[in-house]
Protein backbone atom coordinates (compact mmCIF):
# COMPACT_ATOMS: atom_id res chain seq x y z
CA UNK A 1 0.00 0.00 0.00
CA UNK A 2 2.00 3.19 -1.47
CA UNK A 3 -0.64 5.75 -1.50
CA UNK A 4 -3.81 6.73 1.20
CA UNK A 5 -6.38 9.26 0.38
CA UNK A 6 -7.51 11.14 3.68
CA UNK A 7 -10.75 13.30 2.47
CA UNK A 8 -11.51 15.86 4.69
CA UNK A 9 -14.49 18.35 4.84
CA UNK A 10 -13.18 20.63 7.86
CA UNK A 11 -16.65 20.00 9.46
CA UNK A 12 -15.03 17.98 12.13
CA UNK A 13 -13.26 14.67 12.34
CA UNK A 14 -9.96 15.65 10.81
CA UNK A 15 -7.55 14.58 13.38
CA UNK A 16 -9.28 11.07 13.78
CA UNK A 17 -9.14 10.67 10.17
CA UNK A 18 -5.41 11.50 9.63
CA UNK A 19 -4.66 9.61 13.20
CA UNK A 20 -6.09 6.49 10.90
CA UNK A 21 -4.00 7.32 7.60
CA UNK A 22 -0.71 7.68 10.38
CA UNK A 23 -1.26 3.95 11.60
CA UNK A 24 -0.93 2.82 8.26
CA UNK A 25 1.39 4.42 6.34
CA UNK A 26 3.60 3.91 9.36
CA UNK A 27 3.23 0.32 9.15
CA UNK A 28 3.10 0.00 4.83
CA UNK A 29 5.83 3.26 4.39
CA UNK A 30 2.68 4.99 2.79
CA UNK A 31 2.38 8.17 0.93
CA UNK A 32 -0.45 10.27 2.64
CA UNK A 33 -2.63 12.44 0.32
CA UNK A 34 -4.88 14.80 2.06
CA UNK A 35 -7.53 16.32 -0.14
CA UNK A 36 -10.26 18.73 0.03
CA UNK A 37 -13.08 19.03 -1.98
CA UNK A 38 -14.30 22.55 -2.42
CA UNK A 39 -17.73 23.38 -4.34
CA UNK A 40 -17.40 23.97 -7.64
CA UNK A 41 -16.86 27.29 -9.42
CA UNK A 42 -20.23 29.09 -9.31
CA UNK A 43 -20.58 28.82 -13.59
CA UNK A 44 -20.08 25.35 -13.08
CA UNK A 45 -23.37 25.21 -11.10
CA UNK A 46 -25.20 27.61 -13.40
CA UNK A 47 -24.83 30.65 -11.63
CA UNK A 48 -22.74 33.63 -12.94
CA UNK A 49 -20.16 34.92 -10.95
CA UNK A 50 -21.31 37.82 -9.16
CA UNK A 51 -19.61 40.88 -7.88
CA UNK A 52 -16.30 41.38 -7.18
CA UNK A 53 -16.53 40.83 -3.35
CA UNK A 54 -18.14 37.52 -4.03
CA UNK A 55 -15.10 36.55 -6.03
CA UNK A 56 -12.86 37.96 -3.56
CA UNK A 57 -14.65 36.07 -0.56
CA UNK A 58 -14.81 32.88 -2.11
CA UNK A 59 -10.90 33.62 -3.12
CA UNK A 60 -9.99 33.98 0.37
CA UNK A 61 -11.90 31.13 1.44
CA UNK A 62 -10.03 28.68 -0.77
CA UNK A 63 -6.71 30.18 0.09
CA UNK A 64 -7.85 29.58 4.12
CA UNK A 65 -8.71 25.87 2.92
CA UNK A 66 -5.57 25.27 1.37
CA UNK A 67 -2.96 26.76 4.41
CA UNK A 68 -4.82 24.28 6.33
CA UNK A 69 -4.40 21.13 4.42
CA UNK A 70 -1.05 22.54 3.99
CA UNK A 71 -0.17 22.60 7.70
CA UNK A 72 -1.71 18.99 8.00
CA UNK A 73 0.49 18.20 5.67
CA UNK A 74 3.38 19.73 7.67
CA UNK A 75 2.75 18.33 10.74
CA UNK A 76 2.89 14.57 8.83
CA UNK A 77 6.27 15.21 7.36
CA UNK A 78 7.43 16.70 10.57
CA UNK A 79 6.65 13.35 11.95
CA UNK A 80 8.87 11.65 9.08
CA UNK A 81 5.78 10.42 6.79
CA UNK A 82 5.32 11.73 2.94
CA UNK A 83 2.45 13.89 2.69
CA UNK A 84 0.77 16.22 0.51
CA UNK A 85 -2.85 18.62 0.37
CA UNK A 86 -4.75 18.81 -2.29
CA UNK A 87 -7.26 20.93 -2.95
CA UNK A 88 -9.44 20.51 -5.81
CA UNK A 89 -13.22 21.88 -7.07
CA UNK A 90 -15.73 19.96 -8.10
CA UNK A 91 -18.59 17.53 -7.46
CA UNK A 92 -17.25 16.07 -4.44
CA UNK A 93 -17.52 11.97 -5.65
CA UNK A 94 -16.25 12.54 -8.66
CA UNK A 95 -12.88 14.28 -7.95
CA UNK A 96 -12.32 11.93 -4.74
CA UNK A 97 -12.34 9.07 -7.68
CA UNK A 98 -10.96 10.91 -10.22
CA UNK A 99 -7.62 12.08 -8.21
CA UNK A 100 -7.49 8.19 -6.85
CA UNK A 101 -7.29 7.29 -10.30
CA UNK A 102 -4.45 10.26 -11.44
CA UNK A 103 -2.24 9.83 -8.04
CA UNK A 104 -2.86 5.53 -8.09
CA UNK A 105 -4.02 5.35 -4.48
CA UNK A 106 -4.26 1.92 -2.95
CA UNK A 107 -6.95 3.04 0.31
CA UNK A 108 -9.33 5.59 0.40
CA UNK A 109 -10.07 7.32 4.07
CA UNK A 110 -13.36 9.13 4.54
CA UNK A 111 -15.33 10.01 7.57
CA UNK A 112 -18.88 9.25 8.09
CA UNK A 113 -21.03 10.72 10.69
CA UNK A 114 -24.76 10.27 10.94
CA UNK A 115 -27.17 12.92 9.37
CA UNK A 116 -31.02 13.96 9.66
CA UNK A 117 -33.57 12.64 7.12
CA UNK A 118 -33.91 15.89 5.05
CA UNK A 119 -30.17 16.04 5.07
CA UNK A 120 -30.05 12.60 3.40
CA UNK A 121 -33.18 13.65 1.02
CA UNK A 122 -31.04 16.44 0.07
CA UNK A 123 -27.16 16.26 0.02
CA UNK A 124 -27.18 12.02 0.41
CA UNK A 125 -23.98 10.16 2.47
CA UNK A 126 -20.74 11.06 0.44
CA UNK A 127 -19.80 7.94 2.36
CA UNK A 128 -22.11 5.64 0.55
CA UNK A 129 -21.57 7.08 -2.75
CA UNK A 130 -17.82 6.47 -2.22
CA UNK A 131 -18.58 2.75 -1.38
CA UNK A 132 -21.12 2.92 -4.35
CA UNK A 133 -18.92 4.21 -7.17
CA UNK A 134 -15.32 3.17 -5.70
CA UNK A 135 -13.27 0.33 -7.22
CA UNK A 136 -10.63 1.61 -4.70
CA UNK A 137 -11.16 -0.07 -1.19
CA UNK A 138 -12.59 2.24 1.07
CA UNK A 139 -11.79 2.85 4.98
CA UNK A 140 -14.87 4.76 6.63
CA UNK A 141 -14.40 6.04 9.91
CA UNK A 142 -17.11 6.97 12.00
CA UNK A 143 -17.29 9.97 13.10
CA UNK A 144 -19.43 11.09 16.28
Amino acid sequence: MKNILVSIDFNKGEDLLIGKAVELANKFHSKIWLIHIAAPQPDFVGYGVGPKYIRDGRASELKKEHKTLQAYANKLIDKGIEAEGLLVQGATIEMIIEESKKLHIDLIIAGHQEHNFIYKAFVGSVSAALIKNSKIPILIVPIE
